[in-house]
């Protein structure tokens, strides 16, 4: 059985920071396929310039991304093939999800109780 140590908690911590947010998450998938410009990323992903270059430096500072530079600009790439994989498996998982849950009005995501996700006991009051 592997050890699990602070240094992993940290890089799960700083992938889940990442994939917390959606443009982010794009991002990351954008690059599965192929190496980009931020323009180029800006322009697929519909956000501005100004975002994807913030968005950029999070996902470097996370150590998920990394550029090259390349005469005027840069190219980024993910940081590590495994990587790829590994937002691939994600994937799969997620789409075995239940559909129905998260959709427009769903609860886990903002329960009233605290409870995250947990519905409360019918009995409860």
């Amino acid at each position: 059985m592997e050890t699990v140590t602070l240094t992993h908690t940290a890089a799960l911590a700083r992938l889940g920071h990442a994939l917390s947010d959606g443009t982010r998450t794009r991002i990351l998938l954008a690059l599965r396929n192929a190496p980009a410009y931020p323009s180029d990323l800006a322009a697929r992903l519909g956000v501005s310039k100004q975002v994807m270059s913030n968005q950029l430096a999070c996902l470097r500072g996370c150590g998920l991304v990394v550029g090259r530079p390349d005469g005027r600009r840069t190219e980024y790439r993910l940081a590590d093939p495994a990587l790829s994989h590994a937002l691939g498996d994600l994937l799969r998982l997620t789409l075995a999800v239940d559909p129905a849950c998260c959709g427009p009005d769903c609860t886990c995501a903002t329960p009233a109780d605290g409870a995250r996700g947990r519905p409360e006991p019918a009995d409860a009051a």
